[in-house]
């Protein structure tokens, strides 16, 4: 592969990954008229069937992100994620036109599954990547991905102006030029040398963690994956109700602190990440993003000045380092045949504690800021700092000998 296929490939891998972010993010802001409008009731309804919308939408990546990956290693990357654009792109389309909540829910489980293949894009990342280089290269994924989140939001509010269809209108119209531009450019990096059989027996979530974690090391590092997402989840999680209740924040101010943030996390994994790999390595970039994590999740239990908390904002970004550090740890302990199924466990992971975390962080707020309880609405904070700290005893602890297969 040429020097500026590999760069044409890598631009449609990421924007691929930035439009799956902005899927998510783009119709947040239209969700609620859009339940409402099919079903009827309350906000306080619409809230309860957007949370169970979205937890289907994570089943759904848990259980199919090494199905993909592993459909991956067999029958090359290439097919899988421009096949997956396209059902994504036609699902929106449905979402567009859809008249009842049960075809809503029909979407989020297809649109779910769609958004699986980011373990795919992470392996044909794994591929084209020599080994000093996949750490900083899964921070480009990483950047993507937050942009998208960024950028989500801001043109799913904009086109909601225009009516509750037209975000998912503009979603599935970018799908499809992104799939225009991935057939022409995307290469195919899974070769007879590295291609394996589809076996269901590994491809489910269970089977795959266990034949992924057989191998050095990867069980405590599956672990680490699942216990940070679910700590730093508590963002997304709980960030809207805790700076209403701290701080007294409008949701404009929130949105800002949130776009504050997702644009930090991008520069962090886009740039910087590479000059403290350069002088830390993996390991050491992966103890430095935990400490600081850590250290951001205490601040932000005891800071009472919004004005100060929204200075401290771009700084908790640096904490991202650990995720593409770590997912180039591993991927360096996986055969060029297990890219695809490791990339699934990883997403596998991190699905679940999507589906956990927000339920058991937003269960803490409430706990701590009723009338009868304690008051302390920086208490799910506290819990993702005891939850780093968890995950330095894991990653430093002295790891068991395993057996290769």
């Amino acid at each position: 592969m040429t020097i500026q296929n590999r760069k044409r490939a890598i631009t449609f891998i990421l924007i691929n990954l930035t439009l799956d972010a902005m899927g998510i993010g783009l119709i947040m802001p239209v969700m609620p008229d859009l339940i409402n409008e099919v079903h009827g009731g309350t906000l306080g309804n619409a809230a309860v069937w957007g949370g169970l919308l979205a937890t289907t939408f994570a089943v759904m990546q848990f259980i199919f992100g090494p199905i993909l990956g592993s459909l991956s290693d067999r029958y090359g990357r290439r097919p899988i994620i421009l096949i997956s654009l396209l059902v994504m792109s036609v699902d929106y389309l449905v979402m567009a036109v859809a008249g009842s909540i049960w075809l809503l829910f029909a979407t989020r489980i297809i649109g779910g599954i769609t958004a699986a293949t980011q373990s795919t894009a992470a392996a044909f990342i794994a591929d084209i990547s020599d080994p000093k280089e996949k750490a900083a290269n899964f921070g480009l994924l990483g950047a993507a991905f937050g942009m998208g989140f960024v950028l989500g939001p801001i043109v799913g509010g904009l086109l909601g102006e225009f009516g509750t269809r037209a975000p998912f209108y503009a979603a599935a119209a970018l799908g499809f030029i992104n799939l225009a531009f991935g057939y022409f450019v995307l290469p195919e990096t899974v070769t007879d040398r590295i291609r394996r059989p589809f076996s269901l027996r590994r491809a489910n979530p269970f089977g795959a963690f266990r034949a992924i974690t057989k191998l050095d090391g990867l069980r405590r590092l599956v672990l680490l994956v699942f216990l940070y997402e679910f700590a730093f989840i508590v963002y997304p999680a709980t960030w809207a109700y805790f700076t209403k209740q701290a701080y007294g924040w409008s949701p404009g101010m929130v949105g800002a602190s949130l776009a504050m943030f997702g644009i930090g996390v991008a520069i962090v994994q886009a740039g910087l990440i590479r000059l403290v790999l350069n002088r830390f390595g993996e390991r050491g970039t992966i103890v430095f993003g935990l400490i600081f994590n850590l250290g951001s999740f205490i601040l932000l239990t005891l800071i009472t000045n919004g004005w100060i908390a929204l200075a401290f904002i771009p700084l908790t970004s640096l904490g991202a380092v650990v995720t593409p550090a770590l997912q180039g740890l591993m991927s360096a302990r996986a055969g060029d045949d297990q890219q695809g199924e490791l990339q699934g466990v990883i997403a596998s992971a991190k699905s679940m504690a999507m589906i956990l975390s927000p339920l058991a962080m937003t269960q803490i707020f409430w706990a701590f800021t009723t009338e009868t309880g304690p008051y302390f609405p920086g208490a799910a904070f506290a819990l993702s700092a005891l939850i780093m700290v968890a995950c330095l005893v894991v990653f430093l602890g002295r790891p068991r000998q395993t057996v290769t297969t």
